[in-house]
């Protein structure tokens, strides 16, 4: 179920139904091959089923029997969408078939969200069809050896056809629902926007447009000499000779012609579905009638018929279908005694990385494994969960690695309390359910994106919402599955709806939703009141020391339906407390230890030795300038040239000053001079000219003043078999100060490195040693911090804690000099900079000056906006100007905020795909680079 290219593909299919000339019969062959990859055959035929036909291509390659694939779609999609897999995997040795399911693609019939009389009927058919193929491989007279797979509605379809066919031997559903009624309808609340986009935009009458293909055809009916005698070729397949029940009068499977929605049409929904949409939409709350429509059409009707080998293929970032649906589906499928694994990949239906190369390897050999047979091959561990690994510092994309399991937890796996202290708060229900809070909005998938990177957007109403605090954390805290609290609701109305969601929060206040995900709740009886407990959305998410987890019940919600009546909910904590899982048997692989790691040691050895032999003599120390004493840095005129040449400069005439209490952001592309200027600095280069003070002292190798500079500069070297406090209390003694000034515990708290302290390091991710280093540069507290690519291989919550770390550090009255590739991180945690190019100085100065004054957002929007929107924009309050851009809608604010801002956009329909700041330090960088190099 696929929402995202629905509405896309909704404007189209009128005119792509009414362009296609459907070929029957024997169908069409295509070959695709390249020159080290066998050809793979493609037959394109449209097989009649009752009340619809359907659309197919076979795929083959090689000879000889092979077992075979059915490969579904996904909602609003087509066959054509998962072409290239089929072809895939027809290399790897499988007969695939994939088809458009009825509605969708040049497949005419009603969309009957995978009825089982209709399209799971159908699939079963084009098991039939394999099993007369002479390519597939037979279990038994009608039985082909097969598997089957798709993506959200595709995914269901799988579920359901190894329910209700015993000939399916291996499925891989991914992202998608156990139970269709509980997905759209969680808690008994109505999740008004996803259903919302998903039946309105399904709802599009195209009946003509079907008409108009069906009389292209040859035929009204669904019958129409399809699959009789289609064009050279005899009927070859299942449902031969079908044609539509006797009442179906539109060619659909539909007696009533489609017409419901107030009268627009019902255009590819079954009748019964329509009017189910438009009775809870107007009621705002689902009735019994509605749950069991979709509860009769979902996975969880044949639970305990579902005995096959099942890969489960979850998204983390997914508000229509979250891991509890795959929770499910898991500990169901288990229950038959049937192989299931469980994989959480890093997308879903709100955006991230859908891992799709990833995924379709894992399926592949899912197939190998448990269709043809071969038991060598690795199916991959039990349970999976993606998480980020990092950084590449290259282009700030977020780099993914794996943490396993020998066994699915579940989502209560080491369960931990965390203290919530508060009493009993009272708050509203407004009048029309608005202004709603925000956490989520469908289609706006750069939202809980940003949220796995500590810069969520979410909003909650003053006024609208009760708020409970933990004490800061003392280490790290991973949550993996689905928090719990017991609360007692009370209110002055019968009914009473409210939304329960968990934030990271840090020590500046910042708040961050963990995929933008909420629960709903609807509590009944409320009025007397009641104690219910809350399971808050299935998460993987990791809290950095220092930091507090926030539990908000809130009135209100934009993706869900509340009740309009004002009202007032009143709620306090049962137990005082959150219980939070924490699934202690996954573990993240470590990232292996960097070459620097072992070369850094060797490397200084060797220069020492050559200083030793070459007999380097030190050159005069200029005197301290007194005006200088309390500057932690100033550069007048540095220059340093390239090896054996007289005219090429790493670094030329380079002068910046830098103040107590800064944190500056030293920038430029690869090859600016940016690490040679932080290597004189530290005074393990000379400079050709110039000079470089330091609290008015002079830089020269071995100068005093270095001992008030820490530095983090090309990586920092330690003995893997030491633990991490160890090699600092080694490096610290090899300084020959005193133990009492290395501050270690200082030092130790503001890098927020926890227990891990006492591991060897060799059993380090990157990410901590990466931190390990930033506490050895830290030791003693140095007045002036010095920290080349802090950020490079941290996962975001850690670029998030470095961060803070950075700030935390400067406005203690010392001074921060960080460089970096990361654009947004030196905007959000930068004071002043200094950008290079080219070894020059092209500008310095505060942020604010570099990038220009001013909030601003860029909207990504569907289609073009008219210039009525865009003045209704311009007339908002806190807005300063509005205007189109190639790349969205650029509004600069003036006093509004960018989640009041999201609010007020849904509010004026305006069909927003992306939301986001306006990225001003990368135009303003990108603009000097271009100015400097002109």
């Amino acid at each position: 179920m696929d929402l995202r290219k629905t509405r896309l593909r909704g404007r189209r299919l009128a005119a792509a139904v009414a362009a296609a000339a459907v070929l029957a019969g024997a169908g069409t062959w295509a070959a695709a091959a390249s020159d080290d990859r066998p050809a793979v055959h493609r037959q394109d035929r449209v097989l009649d089923m009752p009340g619809a036909r359907i659309d197919t291509s076979y795929f083959t390659s090689g000879s000889g029997r092979r077992p075979a694939v059915l490969l579904a779609h996904g909602f609003g999609g087509s066959k054509d969408d998962v072409r290239d897999r089929a072809e895939e995997l027809a290399r790897d040795g499988y007969a695939v078939l994939t088809w458009s399911a009825r509605g969708f693609g040049r497949s005419t019939g009603k969309i009957g969200l995978n009825d089982p009389d209709h399209e799971v009927a159908d699939a079963r058919r084009l098991i039939d069809w394999l099993a007369k193929r002479p390519e597939v491989r037979l279990d038994g007279q009608g039985d082909p050896r097969v598997g089957v797979a798709g993506a959200s509605y595709g995914g269901a379809i799988s579920l359901l056809a190894a329910g209700y066919d015993r000939r399916v031997d291996a499925i891989a559903p991914e992202i998608t629902y156990w139970n269709l009624a509980d997905a759209l309808f969680p808690n008994g609340v109505y999740k008004k926007l996803w259903a919302g986009l998903f039946f309105t935009t399904g709802s599009a009458d195209f009946s003509q447009a079907q008409g108009d293909q069906e009389d292209a055809n040859g035929g009204g009916g669904a019958g129409g000499g399809m699959g009789q005698s289609g064009p050279g070729g005899a009927n070859d397949g299942a449902g031969q000779g079908v044609r539509a029940d006797p009442g179906d009068t539109n060619g659909t499977g539909d007696e009533s012609g489609g017409k419901t929605l107030g009268g627009q049409g019902c255009g590819r929904f079954e009748k019964r579905l329509c009017e189910m949409y438009e009775r809870v939409a107007v009621a705002g709350k689902p009735d019994a009638a509605a749950r069991r429509l979709l509860e009769a059409r979902s996975p969880s009707a044949v639970a305990g018929r579902i005995k096959v080998p099942t890969l489960i293929l979850q998204g983390q970032v997914d508000s229509l279908f979250p891991l509890g649906q795959a929770d499910e589906m898991a500990k169901s499928i288990r229950a038959t005694g049937a192989p299931v694994a469980v994989d959480w990949t890093a997308g879903g239906h709100d955006g991230g990385d859908r891992e799709t190369s990833r995924v379709a390897a894992r399926t592949h050999a899912w197939f190998d494994r448990y269709l043809k047979g071969d038991k060598g091959t690795d199916t991959g561990p039990a349970f999976r969960i993606s998480r980020t690994g990092g950084i590449d510092t290259t282009n700030g994309a977020v780099q993914l690695r794996g943490a396993d399991g020998d066994r699915y937890p579940g989502l209560g796996d080491g369960a931990r309390k965390v203290a919530l202290p508060g009493r009993e708060q009272s708050f509203a229900n407004p009048p029309g359910a608005g202004p709603p809070s925000i956490s989520t909005v469908p289609g706006v998938a750069g939202l809980s994106q940003a949220s796995s990177l500590g810069v969520g957007l979410s909003l909650d109403v003053p006024g609208q919402f009760a708020r409970f605090d933990s004490a800061r954390l003392d280490r790290p805290l991973r949550i993996t599955g689905s928090p719990e609290v017991t609360v007692r609701v009370k209110a002055d109305t019968d009914d009473a709806v409210l939304f329960a969601k968990v934030y990271d929060v840090g020590p500046d206040g910042r708040q961050v939703l963990p995929e933008q995900l909420v629960t709903p709740l609807r509590v009944t009886g409320a009025e007397q009141g009641r104690t219910v407990t809350v399971r808050l959305p299935a998460v993987d998410h990791e809290l950095i020391a220092g930091h507090r987890l926030r539990l908000v019940l809130a009135s209100t919600d934009l993706g869900y339906a509340s009740p309009t009546e004002p009202a007032t909910y009143t709620v306090g904590l049962v137990d005082g407390g959150l219980t939070v899982p924490t699934a202690p048997a996954v573990h993240t692989q470590p990232a292996p230890l960097p070459a620097w790691v072992w070369g850094l040691p060797l490397a200084a050895a060797v220069v020492a030795l050559g200083l030793v032999l070459t007999g380097r003599r030190r050159t005069a120390t200029p005197a301290p300038d007194p005006e200088l004493a309390e500057v932690p840095l100033q550069i007048t005129g540095l220059s340093k040239r390239y090896a054996k040449s007289a005219d090429r400069y790493a670094v030329r005439e380079l002068s910046f000053r830098v103040e107590k209490g800064q944190v500056l952001g030293l920038l430029g592309p690869n090859g600016a001079g940016k690490t040679t200027t932080l290597r004189m600095l530290m005074g393990l280069i000379a400079p050709d000219e110039g000079e470089i003070r330091v609290f008015g002292q002079a830089i020269r190798p071995g100068a005093p003043v270095l001992s008030r500079v820490g530095a983090f500069v090309e990586g920092a070297g330690f003995l893997p078999h030491l633990t991490g406090s160890a090699n600092l209390e080694l490096y610290w003694r090899a300084t020959g100060r005193p133990a009492a000034d290395a501050h270690i515990e200082e030092a130790l708290e503001i890098a927020g490195l926890g227990s891990a302290l006492e591991r060897a390091v060799r059993t380090y991710s990157q990410g901590m040693r990466q931190r390990l280093a930033i506490a050895q540069a830290m030791l003693g507290l140095p007045d002036l911090l010095i920290l080349d690519e802090p950020t490079n291989g941290l996962d975001p919550p850690q670029i998030r804690e470095m961060r803070e770390v950075m700030i935390r550090y400067a406005a203690e009255g010392r001074t921060v000099i960080v460089s970096s590739h990361l654009l947004a991180e030196v905007e959000q945690s930068c004071t002043h900079l200094v950008v290079m190019d080219r070894g020059r100085l092209i500008q310095a100065g505060p942020v604010g000056e570099i990038t220009g004054n001013g909030g601003s957002v860029l909207v990504g929007h569907d289609g073009e906006l008219s210039d009525v929107h865009v003045d209704k924009v311009n007339a908002l309050p806190g807005i300063a100007s509005a205007a189109r851009t190639a790349d969205g809608l650029l509004v600069q604010l003036d006093g509004t905020t960018p989640a009041r801002l999201l609010a007020e956009l849904v509010r004026l329909e305006i069909p927003v795909t992306s939301f986001g700041p306006n990225r001003r330090l990368e135009d303003a960088f990108l603009t000097l680079i271009a100015g400097g190099s002109a």
